[in-house]
């Protein structure tokens, strides 16, 4: 199955000199910004802790900000800066814009995950649709892998609520967020289930009658966890999250809260981050970015973008 971005561009050709440390969180940090511009992005290891970026004539050295923007100036297309008007006027807090994003990929994931399905549905073990994939029986065992991933992402995601979100909000308002507790306890028997599926279908014999029940079954069951996840995430976004704008917390606060989540999501911020980010559009995973610097050290940052760079 061909993959989806959730951005739709054609990366410029114009030549692109990064010039800067390998080891470095700022030289990293560029180029995981320029990857979504340029395909001829030419990188020269230097010993210079400031980046420098040459686009044709031009070359520019600074803040992460200024040079972003600098980026995003030379090629419009996807945008890397949140324009201000985006944010209806109001600065979010730190949290939850953190949530919200994380439902923003695990949604794209799961769209994914859906039309997949739907593919395999329709082949019914008869063809295969991508070479690339190789044969049914190895489709079958990525198309695992991905949901195992994606798994992981929203059990992390749900640990991170229940146990540093919720109860936060709990201390203004107690019971505010016993629904949402509900809903993840009964969301996970069908995470769980389509796993166990998943499984049945990887020992089928490909193209039987089981095996393309087993596969209409399976997509039935996604397109339910699809639809609950969704409903789940509006109602959190609509009438949970917001009253973290309510309680006024310091800056400090929240940057103390935004590190226990990250502290909880250790699996999706190692080992998964790249998966995690594809499901984020350019300038949402460039916000996400700076939400984890600005408690994080660099270093843990430098190394979850060397993972995805190399």
């Amino acid at each position: 199955m061909a993959e989806i971005a959730p951005y739709d561009f054609i990366k410029s050709t114009t030549a692109v000199q990064l010039n800067g440390d390998p080891t470095s969180f700022f030289s990293l940090y560029i180029h995981f910004a320029l990857r979504y511009k340029t395909r001829a992005l030419q990188f020269t290891p230097t010993n210079d802790p400031l980046p420098v970026v040459q686009i044709g004539s031009e070359t520019v050295s600074g803040s992460r900000e200024m040079m972003v923007r600098f980026i995003d100036l030379k090629f419009p297309q996807p945008p890397l800066v949140v324009a201000v008007e985006e944010e209806g006027g109001k600065t979010a807090a730190a949290v939850m814009k953190m949530v919200v994003l994380q439902h923003r990929s695990m949604v794209w994931h799961l769209e994914r995950m859906v039309r997949w399905s739907e593919d395999l549905v329709t082949r019914g073990g008869r063809r295969n649709g991508d070479p690339g994939m190789g044969s049914e029986r190895m489709e079958v065992r990525k198309f695992q892998k991905s949901y195992q991933q994606l798994l992981e992402v929203m059990v992390e995601h749900a640990q991170m609520e229940e146990r540093v979100v919720f109860p936060l909000l709990e201390t203004a308002e107690r019971g505010l967020c016993k629904a949402a507790n509900m809903e993840h306890g009964r969301d996970l028997p069908i995470m769980n289930g389509i796993r166990e599926d998943i499984k049945s279908i990887g020992v089928l014999e490909t193209g039987s009658h089981d095996y393309r029940e087993a596969l209409r079954n399976l997509l039935t069951r996604l397109k339910s966890l699809l639809e609950h996840s969704k409903e789940h995430f509006l109602e959190e976004e609509r009438d949970v999250l917001p009253l973290m704008e309510a309680m006024e917390l310091s800056k400090d606060q929240q940057l103390r809260v935004l590190e226990q989540c990250i502290d909880v999501m250790q699996g999706t911020h190692s080992h998964l981050f790249n998966f995690f980010i594809e499901g984020l559009l350019p300038r949402e995973a460039m916000q996400y970015l700076d939400l984890i610097v600005n408690c994080k050290d660099e270093k843990l940052v430098a190394s979850m973008l060397r993972r995805i760079i190399e």
